[in-house]
């Protein structure tokens, strides 16, 4: 009787969570773009040549499974690595004219949150 109300508590847990992130493709992640305008064409210039090529080693723009465990650390840190660069990221993410409210925005975009 217990394992029955455990796997009924299990299931029903299950029902109400995020389903599990799946992986975007490339070609998938590249069909992605800001709605906003503006965002969309700091995108294109500095986020989209990397974000979008596998063999960079930057998370794909819109790929949950890579995106999640950066998410975790929070906006603030997100930012720093951004704004000061980090691995094959140069600082600022090639993105010169973007404020610290453009990279969050950003980042939001491409983690798709």
């Amino acid at each position: 009787m217990r394992l029955l109300i455990l796997s009924g508590l299990a299931l029903l847990a299950a029902c109400q969570s995020e389903p599990a992130p799946v992986p975007l493709t490339p070609e998938q992640s590249a069909a992605l773009k800001p709605a906003d305008a503006r965002l969309a064409g700091l995108y294109e210039q500095s986020c989209k040549s990397c974000h979008t090529a596998r063999d960079t080693g930057a998370p794909l723009t819109g790929d949950r499974t890579m995106w999640d465990p950066r998410w975790a650390k929070g906006m603030p840190a997100l930012v720093r690595s951004a704004v000061g660069g980090l691995g094959g990221m140069p600082a600022g993410g090639q993105c010169f004219s973007c404020t610290p409210a453009d990279h969050e925005a950003l980042i939001r975009f491409m983690a798709a949150r």
